[in-house]
Formats: structure tokens, sequence, C-alpha cells
């Protein structure tokens, strides 16, 4: 058995196979059964997850640490590599853990899209292939062919109207942010802004290319991601872009004292300066002249 047969039969066949019955399952519609597969798949690879989530906190924490050990031995790039591989194994920290789930997720991808495309066979031609993919269960044939049509997508071909372009890409930049480490240098950070923008760029450029179907699955991957990576660690370096009161860093803008009317009425009436002032003065002292002169006059 080559590796093509252990792809197919391993990998292929159980995804096509059970994006079916899903599909069977979910009123014959097949964006549902993406969307409940997605969360499945980001179910099961909870724990490395978790996993990359902590790392991820880990670093956060540790970087004041490594920007010491970086001033303290920034002439001696040997001893600076020494001493950030001790703070990372005292501190429990693997680098690479960040990135295990992502390198994980490329066999699924490619698997889902065969999938997608082989599951929304039209012609006799694509037929014939699928059925020899089919496990020989009757709920599955009875759902064959199946409908591709998924709000306003044809799952099969890119969105048209490039709306999952922009959502995919967004939602991948707000996860890659939360999950962003302070940089330790210049060369960090350029590679972080990269990094930042690169992977939303290239993932939306990508939807425009790819079934639609397989947009979603990055869409909800990323919208499940960012979800856990909030109750996980916060708002990460997300936080500079969202309000206190959500528990993030930007603090509402203090008002200045309001002028006017609105002053005096907190204030009290505040004493008129110059001419104003003078005349203000000057009317009050005429008023109270006129009610003596009427009181001095009732008593006569």
């Amino acid at each position: 058995m080559g590796i093509v047969d252990l792809w197919n039969t391993i990998i292929l066949q159980p995804m096509l196979n059970g994006l079916i019955i899903l599909y069977g399952a979910l009123f014959h519609n097949f964006g549902l059964a993406i969307v409940i597969f997605t969360v499945a798949v980001r179910l099961a690879m909870l724990p490395l997850t978790l996993k990359q989530l902590r790392a991820s906190k880990a670093m956060q924490e540790l970087q004041p640490k490594l920007q010491d050990v970086q001033k303290r031995y920034k002439s001696d790039r040997q001893r600076l590599a020494q001493e950030t591989t001790r703070l990372y194994r005292e501190h429990g920290v693997n680098p690479l853990g960040c990135a295990l789930p992502m390198v994980l997720q490329f066999p699924i991808w490619i698997a889902l899209y065969q999938s997608i495309i082989q599951a929304l066979a039209f012609d006799p031609q694509s037929l014939f292939s699928l059925s020899g993919r089919l496990y020989p269960w009757t709920m599955i044939h009875e759902a064959v062919p199946l409908g591709s049509r998924f709000l306003w997508l044809d799952l099969a071909r890119p969105d048209q109207y490039s709306i999952l372009a922009v959502l995919v890409g967004v939602s991948m930049w707000v996860q890659q942010k939360m999950i962003m480490t302070q940089a330790m240098d210049e060369r960090q950070a350029s590679m972080n802004r990269m990094m930042l923008w690169m992977m939303p760029v290239m993932f939306g450029f990508f939807t425009l290319q790819f079934a639609s179907g397989l947009a979603i699955y990055w869409l909800i991957s990323n919208v499940v991601g960012i979800v856990m990576q909030y109750f996980i660690t916060g708002w990460g370096g997300l936080a500079d872009y969202i309000p206190a009161r959500w528990g993030g860093k930007v603090q509402a803008r203090a008002l200045a004292p309001a002028g006017g009317r609105a002053a005096q009425a907190e204030a009290g009436e505040a004493a008129p300066t110059g001419r104003a002032g003078k005349r203000a003065e000057d009317g009050r002292g005429g008023s109270k002249r006129k009610v003596r002169r009427r009181s001095s006059r009732r008593r006569t």
C-alpha cells in the first residue's frame, strides 16, 4: 500500500464520509456540516491548543527576563543563545509549541479541500469517482448528490463577492495579534509585524482562490481560536485596541470641565469679572436698594 492509498484510507475517506453523514443529519445543509466539523476538529485538538496558548502566555511573561539577558550578552551571541535556552528550560517553555497546532492542521486543510470538491460532485464522471470512496452505508448513498448552496455561497467555488476573504483575513489578524508576544529587539519586532500582516493577507488570497467551503473552515476555526485565547490569556496583544471596561488598556478620555452654564450649575454661580462683573454687581446693588426703599415706605 502506497502513501496515496494510506492517505485516502486513513484521512480522506473518513473525513469525506463523516461530512456526508453530517450533511444528512443537519437538514441536508453542507455549510452547517462544515461548521460542525470545524468545531469537532478544534475540540479534538483542544489539548494541543491549550498547550499552545499556555506556551504563548509563558512567553509573554518571560519577555522581561529575555530582554534583560539580551542586554547583558548582546555582544556575545553564543552566550546569549545559551542563556536564552537556559531560561526556556527553567521555565518549561517550548517556543516551537506555539506553532504545533498550526502545523498539524495542514493535513486537515488538504483533506477537507479534497473532501469538499469530491463530495459536491455533480457530473457523472465525478459522481462515479465519489462512489468508489463511500462506505457501503445506505444513509451515505441516499444523501448523494449533495447541495452546494450555503447562504450566498457555492461551497465548491470561491466567494464571488470576496466577503469571506475579508472575514478570514480580519479574524486571522485578530488571532495573530492576541498571540503575538512583545519583541525583544527591533529585528524581532520587524518579524512580528511581517507575520501579523503576512498570514491574514496570505489566507485572504487563498480564500479568493479555493472553494468557499474551505474558507468557512478557516473562519470558524479562527473564531473558535479567538474565544479560547481570550479565556486562557485574555486579550493579549490586542489589549491596546480594547476599551478598559472590556478588559483592555484603552482608557476613556477624561472629559474637560464644562464651561458656561454647566460649570455654573455644578460649582454654583461663579463671580463674574471685569466690566460684566461690575455691571452685575451694580444691578444687584440697585435691586437691593429698591427693596429697602419699599420696606421703609411700608413702615411709614
